[in-house]
Order: C-alpha cells, then sequence, then structure tokens
C-alpha cells in the first residue's frame, strides 16, 4: 500500500518497536498530526478477554472531561413532555413514527440516538438499520433512560461509548490535535480507568495487552500496557 508524504513524514518520528509512556505517545500524535484539517486522536485497546462469552463483555459510557471535539447531532425518540424536554436539553431531532419512517427511508444524519423507555417498541423496529451501526439505543450506555434531557447535555458535552468489537479491541476518540497533550492525556486517564474498572471477573492473565494512539491520517504509536493506570 502506498502512503502518502506526509504519513511517511510522520511514521520517521516513530519507533515501532517501542512502547512509549502515555505522555510520549500523545506528544508524539500531536507532532505527527499534520493534515490539513484538525485530526481525530483515537485510542485502540486490545483486551485479554474474549467477547463470545456473555460474562466477558465490555462495554459502558463516559463523559470525557474535554469531550471530544466533535460536534455531535442528537436524535431523540420521546414524545410530550419528554419530548419538549429532551428539545429544551439542544437535541437537534425530536420524534416518533415520523423519525422511525424516515430512519427506514434512508436518512442517516446523526451521530447519537436517545430513547425513553416507552419509546422501545417502536425504536426496535430499527435494529437492523442502527445496530450494524452502533447507534441503537441501550440501558448499558445511558442512551434508553426516563431523564432523556440528561441525556442530550452528557451526548452534547463529549460522552462516548465504549464496547468490544468481535477482535477484543476498544476502538475510542479522545479528542482532537489542538487539544494538545495535557487535555488528551486526562481524556486517556478518563477512558482507560473506566475500561479498567469494567474489568470482567471472568478475565484471566494480562486484561489490557497492547494499546495503540494514532490521528485520523497519521500511523499507530504504541503505549506501554505496564504504564497504563499504574
Amino acid at each position: 500500500m502506498k502512503r502518502g508524504k506526509r504519513y511517511v513524514d510522520s511514521a520517521k518520528l516513530i519507533d515501532r518497536g517501542t512502547l512509549y509512556d502515555v505522555n510520549d505517545a500523545l506528544e508524539l500524535a500531536v507532532k505527527t498530526g499534520k493534515a490539513k484539517f484538525d485530526e481525530t486522536v483515537e485510542v485502540h485497546v486490545r483486551l485479554g478477554v474474549d467477547s463470545r462469552h456473555a460474562d466477558q463483555q465490555v462495554r459502558g459510557a463516559i463523559v470525557l472531561p474535554h469531550g471530544t471535539g466533535r460536534i455531535v447531532r442528537v436524535l431523540v425518540f420521546a414524545k410530550n413532555e419528554q419530548a419538549d424536554e429532551a428539545a429544551k436539553a439542544g437535541a437537534d431531532y425530536v420524534g416518533a413514527e415520523d423519525l422511525v419512517a424516515k430512519i427506514q427511508g434512508g436518512w442517516m444524519d446523526f451521530d447519537v440516538v436517545i430513547a425513553s423507555p416507552d419509546m422501545m417498541g417502536m425504536v426496535g423496529r430499527l435494529g437492523k438499520i442502527l445496530g450494524p451501526r452502533g447507534l441503537m439505543p441501550s440501558p448499558k450506555s445511558g442512551t434508553v433512560t426516563p431523564d432523556v434531557a440528561k441525556a442530550v447535555s452528557d451526548a452534547k458535552a463529549g460522552k462516548i461509548e465504549y464496547r468490544l468489537d468481535k477482535t477484543n479491541i476498544i476502538h475510542c476518540p479522545i479528542g482532537k490535535v489542538s487539544f494538545g497533550v495535557e487535555k488528551l492525556k486526562d481524556n486517556f486517564n478518563t477512558l482507560l480507568d473506566a475500561i479498567i474498572k469494567a474489568k470482567p471477573a471472568a478475565a484471566k492473565g494480562q486484561y489490557i495487552r497492547s494499546c495503540v494512539v494514532a490521528t485520523t491520517m497519521g500511523p499507530g504509536i504504541k503505549v506501554n500496557p505496564a504504564k497504563i493506570g499504574a
């Protein structure tokens, strides 16, 4: 695969055989985020669990102290008073059957879906559309809740969901290159603390197997797992 000059130049700054401290890894991420746009910094964590087993799932949601730097478009399924509260809290789209029909017609201009519990029978019809995209509301991630206003506020403030994929890796954004090292480190530590606290009782051996940080267009930078949470 042919890489662009910017990627090649960035890769020269990184020793692929080195496991970096968190601070050094984030400093390199900021240095290598040289695209013409404000690149997102992402974290990829491989865990020593087996996602095929229900008792080894790792999933949750947290509000990052400095947000993600993204403009988040929030859609809420609610009626009556809860619909009014969601709109006041800043939801971009609020509705019921009308939104179900719109999504079934192919419309997907939103990033987070929240629903009041009484709406889940209706929202369930969208499982095959929202599920594969990681957008299906769930009580575990706080997106099925009677307090839709708080859920909207959290989403707008930088709430992210972390969950294992089929290869036992969690992928999450922790901010933008423009945040600088200190803010990115705060967000990184908040995310990793949550992942460590979510360790299943059934997990055996080394829990955090590997951790990589990377910008949208940049090379991966390996973080020393032994220094995480130390």
